[in-house]
């Protein structure tokens, strides 16, 4: 086993930073795992689970000697953990983060980069329902995407050593440039998400339908709706107000091809509707096909241990 970095420091330990941590701790990629939360609860609880060798009460004394610096807190705050750490970080550092935004990310964090510090932004599209240090697993990664949207001037060197971290932790990996990144997960992600919350909200909502039918006759469809908008709020939040004109964008194209379901299900045009579902079914049959979901019943869930 190499070490790619030979101190690691991880900025907020959630669902995430707990999984590098015990992803590299696996596959022996760091010397040290420094680490650093607000909540001194947060901060034993990551210690204590081994998700980090040594533990601080700021980020600027996490980050003091670090070789890789990943901001693993909400893309809200990115602005602001950047200024902190700006004059503890090392020259020739690499910083780096887990944002479901990227952008927004770069536009926050890289104005506080010093010029002798290598910032390549990333994001893991990796994660369950769950939060907090205690939900994170070392086999999070594995065989999932990550997506480096590193800026045109990066280091290509720098871009390939975190390039290794990441496929050393188990994931795939891709570079994008960051609009395009944003706009992408807008479609795969953050609009989905946006209407689980929607639809679970507008079955609480529904008088005509009680609390007690909603959660007894729940089917797999509506189960996993109610599985994704268990989602953290915050992070959520954060994201729809940092990726607005993307999921602005996606989000009126899903209300036009609503408004033409809609349409064709007044009128009785079940051709049409036939048309629309097959189509659908065939995207749902390539996901499957590139090995990013089973065709098992329940999809594979029923019985799978919660993380």
């Amino acid at each position: 086993m190499t070490q790619i970095y030979n101190k690691v420091a991880l900025i907020g330990l959630g669902l995430i930073a707990g999984s590098i941590g015990l992803a590299m701790k696996r596959a022996g990629l760091s010397g040290e795992i420094r680490g650093h939360a607000r909540s001194s609860e947060t901060r034993d609880t990551a210690l204590s689970l081994g998700l980090v060798d040594k533990i601080f009460d700021t980020a600027a004394e996490a980050v003091e000697g670090a070789d890789l610096v990943v901001l693993c807190v909400p893309v809200g705050v990115m602005g602001n953990v950047a200024s902190s750490i700006v004059s503890s970080l090392k020259a020739g550092a690499v910083v780096s983060d887990v944002g479901s935004v990227k952008a927004k990310v770069i536009e926050m964090v890289g104005i506080h980069m010093p010029k002798d510090v290598h910032f390549i932004p990333a994001h893991p599209i990796a994660g369950t329902e769950n939060s907090g240090p205690n939900a994170g697993f070392a086999e999070l990664f594995d065989g999932k995407w990550t997506i480096l949207t590193p800026a045109g001037d990066a280091s290509e060197d720098e871009v390939a050593k975190l390039r290794t971290f990441w496929e050393k932790l188990g994931a795939n990996v891709d570079v994008m440039e960051p609009e395009r990144h944003d706009l992408v997960l807008s479609v795969t992600s953050h609009v989905p998400h946006l209407i689980a919350y929607t639809m679970v909200g507008v079955a609480d909502d529904l008088e005509r339908v009680t609390d007690k039918e909603v959660i007894e006759f729940s089917t797999g469809g509506f189960r996993d709706f109610t599985r994704i908008a268990a989602s953290d709020p915050t992070m959520w939040r954060d994201v729809f107000l940092n990726n607005k004109e993307a999921t602005l964008d996606i989000l009126g194209r899903f209300t036009e091809e609503l408004f033409d379901l809609q349409r064709a299900i007044r009128r009785g045009d079940g051709e049409q509707l036939f048309e629309h579902f097959t189509r659908t079914r065939a995207i749902r049959r390539s996901i499957i096909e590139a090995g990013h979901d089973t065709p098992a019943d329940d999809f594979g869930r029923a019985g799978t241990k919660s993380r």
